[in-house]
């Protein structure tokens, strides 16, 4: 029979786990944003600027609603965010400077690393977080579309796809955890 989890001395209050989750989501809704700058930078003239320009959009409404949060709640933001924003456009410039389609490998892996990670944050969340659930769910489905846009552009086609992926996968779960605490 399962029983309920109990928090045992010493682990984190569910405020603080809460807090966590804003602060990280925060960061990666801002590394997000500056991931499709560096591309749109390389690529704002491409036949992919259009899409681009419109998952940006998106990661930046989602950014807006974080930060809203952040200062709702009396979150402190991570500490990394001045090496976030530098990351974050150099990955996205490094990616689109080697074509569209690698520009596209480095969406679908990031949104695929963010999937998993909004799917964790969910479950996690219990009834009184029914709100912060909701946005995380449907900023989860936002990301999987921008996977499934990124698949359709040739994502896959990418030299050294699965290299690539593998990379910028394990970065963006470091990323994740470096957050959550600094």
């Amino acid at each position: 029979m399962n029983q309920p989890y109990r928090r045992l001395p010493g682990d984190p209050s569910s405020e603080a786990d809460v807090a966590r989750m804003i602060r990280v989501d925060h960061a990666g809704e801002y590394g997000a944003a500056r991931i499709y700058a560096g591309q749109l930078a390389m690529l704002g003239r491409s036949q992919s600027a259009p899409v681009l320009r419109e998952m940006q959009e998106q990661e930046r409404q989602h950014l807006d609603r974080f930060a809203e949060l952040i200062a709702r709640r009396r979150v402190r933001p991570t500490a990394m965010l001045p090496l976030w924003h530098v990351a974050g456009f150099a990955l996205g410039a490094a990616t689109a400077a080697l074509g569209e389609r690698t520009a596209m490998a480095c969406t679908v892996a990031v949104e695929e690393a963010i999937d998993a990670h909004y799917a964790d944050q969910i479950v996690a969340l219990d009834d009184s977080e029914a709100e912060l659930r909701t946005t995380l769910g449907g900023f989860r489905d936002d990301e999987l579309r921008h996977r499934d846009i990124a698949l359709r552009h040739g994502a896959e086609q990418a030299p050294g796809y699965r290299l690539l992926s593998a990379a910028i996968k394990a970065g963006c779960r470091m990323a994740i955890r470096i957050s959550e605490r600094i």
